[in-house]
């Protein structure tokens, strides 16, 4: 009995400092976002004033602009190719589905500066010029496995027979795939998209490597953070935080509706 009770001490004492390590500076960041001091060291009162001065920023208004364009076409892009794909490797042989699939994995496991040096690279062999537009692909080469990963499950819970009960009734295969095979599997698609998005919105070792002179808000902050963090850092980074854990609540719900 004591030992019980030992044992759950050390576990939530464990517990306590690991939410404490991971989310303790975070909340120290929300706080700072809202301090009319531009000290960290002490308390002057509440403002919005950083956030006031998010908006008035060309600079930053202009990393938004990049941010959410590249994040909103790399996921409809990744979608597409990711879905495809998915649908392409559950129709073929077990053996080629599995080599597939593990190569698939690949970029996924891949450290994000062994990605981004490898795509900088390629496009220098190219010889196509570090822009806005290699960010982009770039995103969406790291998005689709996601995406793949996303809609397979969805793929193998459904009914084999329904796609050919559709063509035997007389359904092309493109509208066959439209009308049963996209509806039983949409789910996975929306989870995939919403994936691919998140994880375009906050990347930076990619985008750094990979762009020019279009910036991104993680490559601001970055920035700035070299220079000396202000306090519009810190409103900024308390919103793409935000911003980013309202997307993974959503996905993680999606992720429970779709078990039950």
């Amino acid at each position: 009995m004591v030992r019980r009770r030992t044992s759950k001490l050390f576990k939530g004492a464990y517990l306590a400092l690991l939410l404490a390590f991971l989310y303790l500076p975070i909340l120290v960041m929300i706080t700072l976002s809202f301090n009319q001091s531009v000290s960290r060291a002490e308390w002057t009162g509440f403002t919005l004033n950083w956030y006031a001065k998010l908006v008035a920023d060309a600079r930053i208004m202009s990393a938004l602009r990049v941010t959410l364009s590249v994040a909103a076409m790399a996921t409809v892009l990744s979608t597409v190719i990711g879905t495809l794909a998915a649908i392409g490797i559950h129709s073929m042989r077990k053996g080629w589905a599995n080599a597939l699939t593990n190569v698939a994995y690949l970029p996924m496991t891949t450290p994000d500066i062994v990605t981004g040096v490898s795509l900088m690279l390629m496009f220098v062999f190219i010889r196509w010029p570090l822009s806005k537009w290699t960010m982009l692909c770039a995103h969406v080469a790291f998005d689709t496995p996601y995406v793949l990963f996303s809609v397979l499950p969805r793929l193998r819970q459904m009914n084999p027979n329904l796609y050919e009960a559709a063509l035997d009734l007389g359904c092309r295969p493109t509208p066959a795939l439209f009308r049963v095979i996209l509806p039983e599997i949409f789910p996975g698609v929306v989870t995939g998209a919403l994936l691919a998005f998140t994880m375009s919105l906050d990347d930076f070792v990619i985008s750094y490597f990979t762009s020019n002179t279009d910036q991104n808000l993680s490559m601001i902050v970055y920035s700035a953070a070299k220079l000396g963090v202000e306090p519009t850092m810190y409103a900024l980074s308390t919103i793409m935080f935000l911003v980013i854990l309202a997307l993974l609540l959503i996905i993680n719900r999606r992720s429970k509706l779709e078990e039950m």
